[in-house]
């Protein structure tokens, strides 16, 4: 019979400590491994040594439980158990898992208390732990805030240690020769007279045998996979279109489905009339929703025109619902009633600012779509005993929570069979979808329902990024930067995302000010405040969260002060910044770009710094500044991961979230008309050109002592840096997003 074999943990040495809700917990319960859930459906023929890595007569199963969302993570994780456990890429399959406790996510807890990244005081590191035990008690199975490659460096690579040295016991065991005598490659043990037993024959004799938990990792100078370039696993199935997307899912028996829900989010449905859309084409099936209806028809495409037939009245939206009042929401914010908390405040800035030369400014940014390639879309069968749910979220545990509550069966009664992803950016975090789907499958017991939302319907119930307005306000003194206020008013994205998951969330909110107040800058008068604005349109976690508009109120602030100090705005940041790993990608960049040379007549080059989920990150871009507008023409990016997996995927990754962040910092906005957004396709929010896309060099460094994930910190400091470069070559200060408002690009 297959036996769960389990790994040791680096258990939290952290006494009872009460947690949200009232609940409290212990270093036992802290320490306690979660059951490993490959246990369930394990073969007679079968062992799993963990809950990442399972051997059968078939061969070895990878578990790979960050869901891949076009970043890669798929490969990556495989990687990281194949370094170990000695096997190649082709000689494993890989499967997302189920959801489980066993599969909490580590890396949140970094994120998640309000310390600097580089601050590793005692205060700052018990915190963590702290909540690092909150986060394996709650088994918070997540895949975003760029922590997939922190959460799995170190415990999958361990999983496959684990699992190669009890392979090599079971080996001796069944030879007689001595572990000390054997070896591990390709999926093999390998014996001294050059014989070899593959993992799969030793599956059964390794399930009887305890596993093997005290093993060493082996040195960087051993790896084979890491810091390698690689080939991604879906590479080859994506160039050649063949790669199987959870909107392209069949399953037998299955109807077709697509839903209107009021545009106004959180509205309800008043009342609508069917009758034109009852008689086209396909049509098989209308079925109310809570706040909208859906048709369910032969095919997605049947579906989607029958809907958009239904004559819908819709109620008010429950926020403004004009756009300037979203605007004077956010200017009226600043008060002490909104104040959030006061993050930093170094020195005596009100002092500073009592100084007749105060220079100030205020800047903007708008609420953005998340707007993936894929629109969302499930798949969903429901009868009286389980559910089984097919699609692509990053938040599987509570996907299946959700759906249990909406159907009344037990947890364990509900399945996700997690999907690849054509992009998320945040939008996967949300269940628009999955409950449409869910109402509709419930009235359709028995049958797999697909539920489709149009390109339109997509726009109409996203739930976009953070809206903010930032006021700035510093003084100068002696060709230096003397003082630096900031403060930032906006609506919570946590709060309105965590209300939506039936969660509470005490205390201020870290992503307020995130990217501005952890600024490793030694300005003598430094402050950073930030103000929750209510009322306003709901939303949610957008790649890089606070960091994405802060970024860019932050760094240019600094700017302008640097030139209105005279000073060379690299100088001054190298001047100013008091954390090495911080100085070293500045100096990197700078080097990168030749910083200093001399630019052409209406060339300008512009530099930028944010720190993001821990990761320092630099970038200058160039630009000319033609007679049809601005021309991006290079930009250089150095940032501090601790250590690059794949070289390959790193640069792809950072490349791509330059070129996202450019094309919604000159070109995206979503804005409301009576409570409804007025953008509905890609034509509405144009993201960057091929033929507008600049070159871009990385530099990838490894000079931190943590881990760090590349997914979000390459967007923060592409505006400020873009919004710099514009000024160096035009003279004209760009303080709101998005810059074709008062620019042009060509």
């Amino acid at each position: 019979m297959g036996r769960s074999r389990t790994i040791a943990r680096r258990s939290f040495l952290v006494g009872s400590v009460a947690i949200a809700g009232g609940v409290a917990f212990g270093t036992y319960q802290v320490k306690k491994t979660p059951q490993n859930p490959l246990t369930d459906a394990l073969g007679d023929d079968a062992v799993t040594f963990n809950a990442w890595v399972k051997v059968d007569a078939n061969g070895v199963t990878l578990i790979t439980p960050h869901v891949d969302l076009g970043q890669g993570a798929h490969s990556m994780q495989a990687a990281l158990i194949a370094e170990e456990l000695d096997i190649e890429f082709g000689q494993f399959t890989v499967d997302h898992g189920v959801p489980s406790p066993a599969y909490y996510n580590t890396a949140l807890a970094d994120e998640a208390v309000p310390f600097l990244s580089n601050d590793v005081s005692a205060a700052a590191e018990t915190m963590r732990e702290v909540m690092g035990g909150i986060v394996k008690l709650v088994g918070a199975q997540v895949t975003g805030g760029s922590t997939s490659v922190p959460d799995s460096f170190d415990k999958l690579r361990m999983a496959g240690a684990v699992a190669r040295e009890t392979l090599k016991a079971a080996a001796a065991q069944q030879t007689g020769v001595p572990i000390s005598a054997l070896k591990t490659a390709k999926g093999a043990v390998e014996l001294p007279d050059g014989s070899t037993l593959t993992y799969a024959e030793l599956a059964i004799g390794a399930a009887a045998i305890n596993p093997v938990l005290d093993v060493t990792l082996r040195d960087p100078s051993q790896w084979r996979m890491i810091g390698k370039d690689m080939m991604r696993l879906d590479i080859l199935a994506k160039s050649t279109g063949t790669q199987t997307y959870g909107i392209d899912l069949f399953i037998q028996g299955m109807v077709n489905a697509s839903a209107r829900v009021n545009p106004r989010k959180g509205g309800e449905m008043l009342r609508y009339d069917a009758t034109a859309a009852e008689t086209m084409r396909g049509v098989q099936k209308i079925v109310p929703l809570r706040n909208g209806v859906a048709v369910v028809a032969n095919n997605t495409w049947y579906a989607i025109q029958a809907v958009n037939a239904v004559a819908i009245d819709w109620g008010p939206a429950p926020y403004l619902a004009e756009q300037e009042a979203h605007w004077k929401a956010l200017e009226d914010g600043f008060t002490d009633d909104t104040l959030d908390r006061e993050w930093r405040h170094d020195g005596d800035v009100p002092a500073a600012l009592a100084d007749s030369s105060v220079i100030a400014a205020e800047y903007r940014a708008p609420y953005v779509a998340h707007q993936p390639l894929e629109p969302l879309s499930a798949v969903v069968r429901v009868t009286d005993t389980r559910a089984d749910i097919w699609v692509g979220h990053q938040l599987p545990r509570f996907v299946q929570k959700r759906v249990a509550a909406m159907t009344g069966l037990p947890a364990d009664a509900v399945f996700l069979h997690n999907q690849y992803m054509g992009g998320s950016f945040g939008h996967r975090l949300e269940f628009e979808n999955i409950d449409r789907t869910v109402e509709v499958a419930l009235q359709m017991k028995g049958t797999p329902v697909k539920l489709t939302f149009s390109r339109e319907e997509d726009f109409a119930q996203d739930f976009p990024r953070q809206i903010s307005v930032a006021r700035g306000a510093g003084t100068v003194k002696d060709g230096r930067v003397e003082s630096y206020d900031l403060g930032i008013a906006a609506t919570s994205a946590v709060r309105s995302q965590s209300t939506r998951l039936n969660l509470s969330t005490p205390g201020p909110d870290s992503q307020l000010a995130a990217g501005a107040w952890n600024l490793p800058y030694d300005v003598p008068h430094f402050r950073v405040r930030s103000y929750a604005v209510t009322g306003l349109g709901p939303t949610s976690s957008w790649r890089s969260v606070g960091a994405s508009t802060n970024g860019f109120f932050a760094d240019c602030l600094l700017d302008e002060l640097c030139i209105a100090a005279g000073a060379d705005p690299l100088e001054e940041r190298l001047r100013l910044v008091n954390d090495l790993v911080a100085r070293k990608v500045l100096e990197v960049v700078a080097e990168m770009s030749d910083w200093g040379s001399k630019m052409e007549t209406n060339r300008g080059r512009g530099i930028a710094f944010a720190s993001s989920f821990g990761v320092p990150t630099a970038e200058v871009i160039e630009v000319t500044n033609t007679d049809s507008g601005i021309q991006i023409d290079k930009v250089f990016v150095a940032l501090d991961v601790g250590r690059v997996v794949d070289p390959v995927s790193f640069e792809n990754i950072v490349q791509g979230g330059v070129i996202w962040a450019l094309g919604h910092a000159i070109n995206s906005e979503i804005t409301y008309e009576d409570g409804q957004a007025q953008q509905s396709n890609y034509y509405d929010a144009e993201g960057m050109r091929l033929y507008q896309a600049p070159d871009i060099t990385v530099c990838g460094l490894e000079n931190a002592s943590k881990i760090r994930g590349v997914g979000e910190p390459p967007v923060p400091p592409a505006a400020p840096a873009l919004a710099n470069a514009i000024f160096a070559a035009t003279g004209q200060r760009i303080r709101e997003m998005p810059f074709n408002k008062h620019i042009d690009f060509v």
